[in-house]
């Protein structure tokens, strides 16, 4: 991407990012409810693997970059520490409120959804909840402290760009509005586990100031909860 590109992005307002962002993450959660019960899974799945991927790619041009000041190598170090912790907080939670054993998955199934899981539900996710979502409440948080309240989101929808937000910055306001977002794409069951879930991979966004540790975190925790409900016949946890 050139120079001249860079800037020109700079200029588009959030409320013009929205598009681009969010509709990898409706895409994927609207073929799940469409076909829930009535296509068969390994039918849904390969629609996600296809589809979303596609227009990711479409939507490329549009996204924040994934690296930050900190060296790569170091946040796909930070992301696999997290992604374990993750896969802990998350089955630790889990299980207050599930049948541990649930019911098997088809190996079709599985490995589809594993696929899925690992590979595309933390790019489309992350570029969503914190690239978009966290950076634009920050702004919203930061004009309505300092403008009249009817006219910050319109300021920020409008005006502001989550490019101008700086890797790694963050608010409470910010880090809670974007966890709300990331728990509404899962079931009520899961909804501790999501909301602590989503606060540890802001964490990394503050510790780290990129998307790639969060992603690759995002990745880690889906990818050992795939190995561990497969050998351990825990079923409830996926």
């Amino acid at each position: 991407m050139t120079i001249k590109k860079d800037k020109e992005l700079e200029k588009i307002s959030n409320r013009s990012l929205l598009l681009p962002y969010g509709i990898p993450y409706l895409a994927y959660v609207g073929i799940a409810s469409l076909s829930q019960d009535r296509i068969p899974v390994e039918i849904s799945y390969a629609m996600k693997i296809i589809i979303v991927p596609l227009l990711l790619y479409w939507a490329w041009k549009w996204y924040v970059p994934i690296t930050g000041p900190e060296k790569p190598l170091g946040s796909v170090i930070y992301g696999i520490i997290f992604g374990i912790a993750g896969l802990v907080i998350w089955c630790v939670l889990m299980a207050l409120f599930i049948d541990i054993k649930g019911g098997a998955w088809a190996d079709s199934g599985f490995f589809l959804r594993t696929f899925s899981a690992v590979l595309i539900v933390p790019v489309f996710e992350e570029f969503f909840i914190r690239g978009y979502i966290l950076r634009t409440a920050l702004q919203w948080d930061i004009n309505r402290k300092t403008m009249k309240k009817t006219s910050a989101l319109n300021e920020t929808l409008d005006n502001n760009s989550i490019f101008d937000v700086k890797p790694g910055a963050w608010s409470v306001m910010a880090v809670a509005i974007s966890s709300i977002a990331f728990t509404a794409g899962h079931l009520m069951v899961e909804w501790p586990a999501a909301v602590a879930y989503s606060i540890l991979i802001s964490c990394l966004w503050i510790i780290r100031k990129d998307l790639l540790s969060c992603m690759v975190a995002h990745s880690v925790t889906n990818l050992t909860l795939a190995i561990y409900v497969y050998y351990s016949g825990n079923w409830g946890f996926w």
